[in-house]
């Protein structure tokens, strides 16, 4: 493991937890992989605030549209045996559709291109009003043809990947689930992925929950059941460490896949932007990709009653990180770029040096945290309330140790910082450090600062 990611790793399950904390969320679980081997699992929290169940790695969540990457790898492993082609028309399959419906090719679908409706007349199912549609009500919904034009801009369809699980149906001869569990799951080495749900008994599940609103409380979602006809698209149940592994082995330069090369760069190119949103985002086939400052990355991410999840892969780094939340109000997007932040920034600056290594921690005042990040040369001033943790970070040069203190100067801050001003570590007798200054303000371990705040302004 290169000595910067271990000094990451040191620092990532710190700044989730303290995410956790200050979000009152039920639970999260955070899995990064390097190379396709992983290097960390980390879970924080509950599965069940009901039961009071604590939250383990070994959690099954419901991880919704992540299913698409895994239903378009499943395509493209057909068309490696030459059983379909991308421009195949979906009526070539899939009998009984209305023309302009049946004349959508697979690529289009599996990129969002088909112009067919999202998730049908009544879109219930998201809410728990109603259950996931089956075969007889997906082809009712789509017997008016296509909603836009097809092929004139990025309209995401959970309808349409629906179909696209009847085409393998039919391609195939059998279940949609049972052959992508065999052909893709099984084939890429996950145990702890299903193509849907309900899974087996007794098997550790992390139930969703609502968000704290209008209720002033969570509640706790069963979402066990079945997605029916739109599997494909939403089905899927896993854990942070399987997807992990799985998104690693879709990169273009992974050793090992269920696909070829070739098909990880057709994946993973860059199709339609979503013009309408001001995140600059692409969709390729199956897969969400943007670029974090000059990181390119391209995953998916999931909604489901209850959770919402994220995955994303950096081929130019061998990485691949996973964040799970199990709320409605989830915050595995700014999470997960906030572990991405965290990453680049130790993979750009380097691991620290002996001098700065002994300045880390987590920093407390009345106005919060702050984490002393160690990087080779300088100290980062991170603050782990933001989701960007690394946004704006002063830096410290170390001079050297003295008497029990370790001598530093600020040199580089905001103008309304303390900038150029000096920094000390100061160190108790048994050698720990106990006080952390920037400039004239003084930072303690929490424990000293709460009580301090008992004493100063009562209970």
């Amino acid at each position: 493991m290169d000595t910067w990611l271990r000094a990451a790793l040191d620092h990532i399950p710190a700044y989730i937890d303290h995410q956790m904390r200050i979000s009152e969320q039920p639970g999260c679980a955070v899995a990064i992989a390097q190379h396709g081997k992983l290097v960390l699992e980390h879970a924080v929290g509950y599965a069940d605030l009901a039961t009071g169940a604590p939250l383990t790695p070994r959690h099954r969540f419901r991880v919704a549209s992540h299913s698409k990457s895994f239903t378009t790898a499943g395509v493209l492993k057909l068309r490696e045996q030459r059983r379909l082609t991308l421009d195949d028309p979906v009526g070539t399959h899939v009998k009984g559709l209305h023309r302009d419906v049946a004349a959508i090719t697979l690529g289009q679908l599996l990129a969002h291109a088909g112009g067919v409706v999202r998730d049908g007349a009544d879109a219930g199912q998201w809410s728990h009003r109603r259950p996931f549609v089956d075969e007889a009500e997906l082809r009712a919904d789509l017997a008016d043809g296509t909603t836009i034009a097809t092929n004139t801009r990025f309209k995401y369809s959970n309808h349409g990947y629906g179909l696209v699980g009847l085409a393998i149906e039919a391609i195939t001869g059998e279940a949609y689930t049972d052959w992508i569990a065999r052909e893709i799951v099984e084939a890429s080495g996950l145990r702890e992925t299903t193509p849907d749900g309900p899974i087996a008994a007794g098997t550790p599940f992390a139930h969703g929950h609502s968000a704290k609103h209008p209720l002033g409380r969570r509640v706790v979602i069963p979402a066990a059941h079945t997605t029916n006809a739109v599997a494909a698209a939403t089905g899927f149940v896993s854990t942070a460490g399987d997807l992990a592994r799985f998104f690693a082995s879709l990169q273009p330069g992974a050793k090992k896949s269920v696909l070829s090369a070739a098909s990880r760069r057709e994946m993973n190119r860059r199709q339609w932007k979503d013009e309408h949103s001001s995140l600059a985002r692409w969709y390729g086939l199956g897969t969400i990709c943007g670029t974090l400052v000059d990181w390119d990355w391209c995953g998916h991410s999931g909604g489901f009653p209850g959770t919402i999840t994220r995955t994303v892969s950096v081929p130019a780094q061998g990485l691949t990180v996973s964040v799970l939340t199990n709320a409605a109000d989830g915050l595995s997007h700014g999470w997960l770029e906030g572990v991405l932040h965290l990453l680049r920034t130790h993979a750009t600056r380097g691991a620290p040096s002996r001098k700065e290594a002994a300045w880390t921690g987590r920093w407390w005042s009345l106005w919060g945290a702050l984490d002393l990040v160690p990087v080779n040369g300088r100290v980062l001033v991170a603050n782990p309330g933001l989701l960007n943790p690394m946004q704006d970070a002063s830096e410290i040069e170390v001079d050297g140790k003295r008497s029990g203190v370790s001598h530093g100067r600020i040199v580089l801050a905001g103008g309304y910082m303390s900038h150029g001003e000096p920094a000390r570590l100061v160190f108790d007798g048994r050698g720990k450090p106990s006080q952390f200054w920037s400039g004239g303000s003084c930072f303690l371990p929490e424990a000293k600062v709460a009580k301090e705040l008992l004493q100063r302004y009562g209970a």
